[in-house]
């Protein structure tokens, strides 16, 4: 079923500005539909970009939030000695640049020289933020390839240190949902989530296990797991937000055996024609508030071309997928900027 939505877009490569309750929200993207500044960040839909790092997506990272997705996603890979943080989409292998391949900029956002370790991607994002005082709110998904590493000095505290270092009061935190609430969980069933105005300016990160680490027989701490504990043991300085991975009928945090983990989960992420053509009630997360991201999006039937389909045809999918109550509509329609900076009502 498709709701009936009311829009306007934002046209690029202008900035154009809201300002709401003194608040200024402004994108440097493309379309976006009519979403009230006043809505609560869980009441919207927005379209994501997958691997936007890879420099054959963007030539450039700046490139990726110029476009106006609501999500981007950096790949990391943890190593022990120098560059703990790299960032590429196969492992790194080399000495050059320590065989990391993405658009991360050594200087400037368009200047100096890319391949460079997960420091200057988030150094690329500052940047980009202060040229754009009030942004749209951006999701970061941080994929970790081989999960976290105490021993190298790359664990989750680690991870936060960095962030809070290189972007400080940009990033919303758990904290900023928790409010008073005892867990995240009861935080999102009271709809504690900021509207779109006070989210003017922030990055929200989320952190999901990498498809190496889930591979390695030798890996016994699960990234969402180990998040998890973390975040569930520091809720007020956390900095990131753990994700449930794959779509799962029910509820997916049963999959925890750990039960006291649980509730500091509200991100889900999967595959978009798992949640809508697997028997799952994707009510269930709008219900309740979750965050809930859905990859894939042009492999839903009627399929559509994974990079460039008719622009029609993909706001129409990333419309359907907002009825189906998606917070990110996930693609790699990296070409399509007519659609990519679109905005929906969820549900």
């Amino acid at each position: 079923m498709i709701n009936s939505i009311s829009g306007m877009r934002f046209a690029k490569p202008a900035l154009v500005a809201a300002t709401v309750s003194s608040v200024l929200i402004a994108t440097a993207g493309t379309a976006q539909a009519a979403v009230s500044p006043e809505a609560k960040q869980s009441h919207v839909t927005a379209v994501g970009l997958h691997n936007t790092y890879d420099k054959a997506a963007f030539p450039y990272l700046a490139d990726a939030l110029d476009s106006g997705t609501g999500l981007i996603e950096i790949d990391i890979w943890v190593f022990s000695g120098v560059a703990k943080w790299r960032v590429s989409h196969d492992i790194p292998v080399g000495v050059v640049n320590y065989g990391q391949s993405n658009n991360c900029m050594s200087s400037g956002l368009r200047s100096g020289s890319s391949d460079q370790v997960f420091d200057k991607c988030l150094d690329n994002l500052k940047l980009w933020h202060d040229q754009h005082p009030g942004h749209r709110p951006i999701t970061v998904k941080i994929e970790m390839k081989n999960g976290f590493n105490v021993q190298a000095g790359a664990s989750a505290g680690d991870f936060d240190s960095l962030l809070r270092t290189k972007l400080g009061d940009a990033v919303f935190t758990p904290k900023d949902l928790l409010g008073d609430y005892p867990t995240l969980d009861a935080a999102a069933k009271a709809d504690n989530w900021p509207s779109r105005a006070q989210l003017a300016g922030k990055f929200m990160f989320e952190i999901i296990p990498g498809t190496f680490e889930r591979q390695n027989p030798f890996d016994h701490l699960p990234t969402d797991v180990e998040y998890g504990r973390w975040v569930r043991d520091n809720p007020t300085t956390a900095m990131a937000f753990p994700s449930v991975l794959d779509a799962q009928t029910g509820d997916p945090r049963t999959r925890y055996t750990e039960t006291d983990i649980r509730p500091w989960f509200v991100f889900f992420d999967g595959a978009a024609n798992s949640y809508v053509s697997g028997g799952i009630d994707t009510s269930w997360y709008d219900d309740n508030h979750y965050y809930l991201v859905m990859t894939g999006a042009h492999e839903v039937p009627p399929v559509l071309d994974s990079r460039s389909p008719d622009p029609a045809a993909a706001t129409q999918r990333v419309e359907d997928l907002a009825a189906d109550h998606a917070s990110i509509v996930s693609t790699d329609w990296y070409d399509l900027d007519s659609v990519v900076g679109d905005e929906f009502n969820r549900g």
